[in-house]
């Protein structure tokens, strides 16, 4: 495994990293969820990504039942929550990023992991009703009370990450160090574009989500829509929608034609496509069987196969390199 820091920090997170969305609490099993996370433990994960909406807290419930088990030290791992959505709850005060909310919502996910601290903690999206200086304070002071180590946002724009930052300068406290994107083949330009000058700036760390654009990325819709995946569950009928377009499928049999040729699968060549981002800190995966994780987990190996020439015939294919501006 290799490890990479985390934009500017000190911390060191795996180049692959395992994420529980869709899957802990929800589509497979309590030991299920175990065993995949001791596999990718074994391979040298050793970032575990989580937030309060997953499952609607039982997410982390799981996960840290599960860290309990094992008993693997806990400077060997690191754990996240996301805070914004909340874990249910419908009244105000439940969601967004006020203070109130995000002391809650750090509690609320110690209490479920049965930890004493967080190791990152993200802003799961920007909240227009909250003052960015309220939200920056708030972490600060989770930070100075040693509830959390570090801080980011998800899905913020470059704008935001700025004033985050901005405010933070001005105030003499701690700004995000992390970002939490989605990113692949299909989703290219916040990462490639939009954030291109806060990476210099700030030393933005970046975890990025959804390498395999929910599976499309893989050969399993080469065929007939298979059982048993995230885009067949109910209530994802509008990510199937989104993501199962008759363009992508296109453009996917061309890639695992590719994939074929450099002697590997369409998911291994998608995410160590995302590796070879020097920008990218780790890539977040996701899996709901071993044999899958299993595969996934050697994705490194083929980055040394992305030559420019391979990566010229991948953009080729793909006909989306997000434009840049002319200044």
């Amino acid at each position: 495994m290799e490890y990479r820091r985390l934009g500017n920090s000190g911390l060191q997170v795996s180049a692959l990293s395992f994420g529980s969305w869709l899957t802990f609490g929800k589509q497979i099993s309590n030991q299920m969820a175990e065993k995949l996370m001791i596999l990718a433990y074994d391979k040298g994960v050793n970032f575990f990504d989580n937030a309060e909406i997953y499952a609607t807290g039982k997410s982390e419930i799981v996960m840290g039942k599960i860290l309990k088990k094992v008993k693997w030290e806990r400077s060997s791992y690191i754990i996240s929550s996301k805070v914004y959505f909340g874990d249910g709850g419908k009244k105000p005060n439940q969601r967004g990023l006020s203070r109130k909310h995000i002391f809650e919502g750090c509690h609320a996910a110690l209490r479920r992991f049965q930890h004493d601290y967080l190791d990152l903690f993200f802003c799961h999206r920007p909240d227009k009703n909250t003052p960015i200086e309220e939200t920056v304070w708030a972490m600060n002071h989770l930070i100075q009370q040693g509830k959390i180590l570090y801080w980011g946002t998800s899905e913020w724009s470059a704008q935001e990450i700025m004033e985050a930052h901005m405010v933070a300068q001005k105030l003499n406290l701690i700004g995000p160090v992390m970002e939490q994107p989605q990113y692949n083949m299909f989703e290219r330009a916040k990462m490639e574009v939009e954030f291109d000058q806060i990476f210099k700036t700030t030393g933005l760390g970046t975890t990025i989500w959804s390498p395999l654009a929910s599976g499309v990325l893989t050969d399993k819709y080469l065929k007939k829509f298979p059982k048993d995946t995230r885009l067949g569950m109910e209530g994802l009928e509008w990510l199937k929608e989104r993501s199962l377009t008759p363009e992508r499928l296109a453009i996917v049999h061309k890639l695992n034609d590719l994939a074929g040729e450099l002697g590997t699968s369409m998911a291994k060549l998608a995410i160590a496509w995302c590796a070879k981002n020097q920008n990218v800190s780790t890539v977040i995966l996701g899996a709901s069987k071993l044999k899958h994780l299993k595969e996934t987990l050697t994705s490194l190996d083929v980055v040394p196969l992305l030559t420019p020439e391979v990566m010229e015939k991948i953009e080729e294919i793909l006909a989306n390199k997000p434009p840049r501006p002319m200044w």
